[in-house]
């Protein structure tokens, strides 16, 4: 990220929570040892875990809903309560790669280290914000590549959107391979996957795993019942990312917003996506948390219309 866009950042922020933000909704964080807790109103939204030994890789946890409800799967899963599955590569909301210069991130082969905050995190009335340097390292140690990644929080009425906005760079040449397991992924709460009732929904009125799965979208979203409310997650491709992104879906209730994966996903060639000296790729995406105690009397085609136009 330029520095000129990280001073533009928060003020643009700004100008989509003042028609779409509640008033008087505080958003925090609350730093720990290893993680950052964001709070709305002092209750718990999801917390940021960048460094844990057992996933080597940054990802939100126990994410939840206006009204406290959790939309991701139990971090770790409850044995008898969720699908058990996966457990150190699906924790929440996440960001990997299963081929990275030949290396294996999204199944915690090679390690993405938290080098620090680029800006603090830093709450106020209906949102909040950080920016953080990651760093991919191979499994001895030398660096990949590294990403600057910035995240917005915005308090809406029926929900909490997160923007995600992630660069990589590097001074040596790197590139992004061809899988499936490649993007922005999430796993839902085990009640909302499909095989428990929930329903999966995307941008082309598609629904369902099966008609889904490997076609490009605009936003995906996993919606379903837990103690009596409908809830959901929305996740939605920034139009200027370099591709459109294919979807990942499974009936388990798995989401990954996949760009790099044309012949894994079954659309072509082998993708390789190569970025030099000099060069960064920018990844950006929005994440709708809805639902909860409040009636969500928006679709995810207005909220990506508000989504699409932050710059």
């Amino acid at each position: 990220m330029t520095s000129l866009r990280r001073q533009l950042l928060p003020f643009l922020c700004l100008l989509v929570v003042s028609t779409e933000s509640p008033g008087g909704q505080q958003v925090a964080f609350q730093s720990e040892s290893d993680a950052v807790v964001i709070t709305v109103d002092g209750l718990p939204v999801a917390r940021y875990v960048y460094s844990d030994p057992a996933i080597p890789r940054p990802y939100f946890a126990d994410v939840k809903v206006p009204g406290g409800r959790q939309v991701t799967r139990n971090h770790p899963p409850i044995e008898g309560t969720d699908a058990i599955d996966h457990a150190s590569m699906h924790p929440g909301i996440w960001l990997a790669f299963g081929d990275l210069s030949g290396n294996d991130f999204w199944r915690n082969k090679a390690s993405v280290v938290h080098a620090g905050f680029v800006q603090e995190p830093e709450g106020g009335d209906g949102r909040g914000s950080f920016v953080e340097e990651k760093r991919y390292l191979r499994p001895d140690g030398s660096m990949i590549c590294r990403e600057e990644f910035s995240l917005t929080v915005i308090v809406r009425d029926d929900g909490y959107l997160l923007v995600w906005d992630s660069t990589f760079r590097s001074d040596t040449e790197f590139h992004f391979g061809d899988q499936e397991e490649m993007g922005l992924g999430f796993r839902v709460a085990t009640p909302i996957s499909e095989v428990r009732g929930g329903r999966l929904s995307d941008s082309e009125r598609r629904s369902g795993a099966d008609n889904i799965w490997g076609n490009a979208a605009a936003w995906c979203d996993y919606s379903g019942n837990v103690d009596g409310q409908t809830i959901g997650i929305t996740v939605m491709c920034h139009p200027g990312n370099f591709r459109p992104s294919w979807m990942h879906a499974r009936n388990y209730g798995l989401v990954v917003a996949n760009p790099f994966g044309r012949q894994a996903m079954k659309k072509g060639d082998v993708s390789k996506v190569t970025v030099r000296p000099g060069e960064e790729l920018r990844l950006r995406y929005g994440i709708w948390l809805h639902g909860g105690d409040l009636p969500a009397e928006r679709t995810p085609d207005d909220v990506f219309s508000e989504y699409r136009s932050i710059p």
